[in-house]
């Protein structure tokens, strides 16, 4: 578990349950075919960087909505078990959300979700803020609407919480939002979109410029680190055979988080304060995390603990 256990993390995000069909190609328009598997796995973007976290010893707690149906209680048991906090997760009378996900054999996916009570989060109440101040990150994902995210990052700002921010799926996002946030972290193509840079590298400095870290993560040639309108340098990846990569970037956001936690004292969570050395440690943790994870079906249940990552890293 952390070292300095005040450092608590606080996920605001989305709760879905994954129905997962493995397949040997993305069918044709107008086309049926067969698939060869099919399993219902946890996931959401916030709730799989809440697990991410919490496996790589991180003190969560979890922000969302699920409905009162048998897959929000199936995710609640699984906050549970994990030793996430619950409390501010909302029951509402919509259904709980759900993520359609296609894996091909190559161990490529693409994904259909359907947000439902994830929708319903479009503000905070007073208990959510209070676990936002108390804690010394925030993590959050666009499977909100955009008005809980601002919400949330204006609590955070105000209580020197540390915000950390996957921009997908992309969506508009009011003027100076990703200024506002301490870390953001895109995929090589979400990071196009939010910049218009077609360039890695030149996007990373685009997002990070005015004292942000931004990380452009890239798949299997690894991800660009940057802060402050300057690249600090390309982490490789680890090579693996990739069996799914649902959930890899997740993986790699709620390790890289734990991380963070659990060598950062609170007086040294600003942007600035977060050393490069601090923060290419941490990427490199989870560039393992995320690494392992793709060699295994599914998005929690793929999820390495504390002790795989620190024995490969031994």
């Amino acid at each position: 578990m952390n070292d300095f256990k005040g450092n608590r993390i606080a996920v605001l995000g989305s709760a879905n349950m994954d129905l997962v069909v493995r397949q040997p190609r993305l069918p044709r328009p107008g086309e049926t075919m067969f698939g060869t598997d099919f399993s219902t796995v946890p996931g959401g973007k916030g709730l799989n960087q809440a697990v991410a976290a919490a496996r790589q010893g991180g003190s969560v707690d979890f922000i969302g909505a699920v409905g009162d149906d048998t897959n929000g209680r199936d995710l609640r048991d699984l906050l549970g078990a994990e030793g996430i906090g619950a409390t501010d997760l909302t029951g509402v009378t919509a259904p709980t959300g759900t993520a359609h996900i296609s894996v091909v054999d190559s161990g490529e996916n693409s994904i259909v979700v359907v947000s439902g009570a994830n929708a319903t989060v479009t503000r905070l109440t007073a208990a959510q803020e209070s676990t936002i101040s108390q804690a010394s990150f925030l993590v959050m994902q666009c499977e909100l609407p955009v008005q809980a995210l601002a919400a949330g990052i204006a609590v955070a700002r105000a209580n020197g919480v540390f915000t950390v921010l996957t921009p997908a799926p992309v969506m508009p996002l009011p003027a100076g939002f990703l200024a506002s946030v301490d870390l953001v972290v895109p995929n090589e193509i979400e990071a196009a979109e939010l910049t218009g840079e077609a360039d890695p590298v030149r996007a990373a400095e685009v997002l990070s410029a005015g004292h942000t870290w931004a990380i452009v993560t890239l798949g299997a040639e690894g991800c660009v680190v940057a802060f402050n309108g300057e690249v600090l340098g390309l982490a490789p990846a680890r090579p693996v055979t990739a069996v799914d990569t649902t959930a890899a970037g997740d993986t790699f956001v709620g390790a890289l988080v734990a991380r963070l936690a659990s060598f950062t004292l609170p007086e040294q969570l600003s942007g600035a304060g977060i050393t490069e050395e601090r923060m290419i440690d941490a990427v490199r943790w989870a560039t393992v995390a995320s690494s392992i994870s793709v060699t295994r079906p599914g998005a929690t249940s793929s999820m390495p603990g504390l002790a795989e990552v620190a024995a490969v890293l031994a």
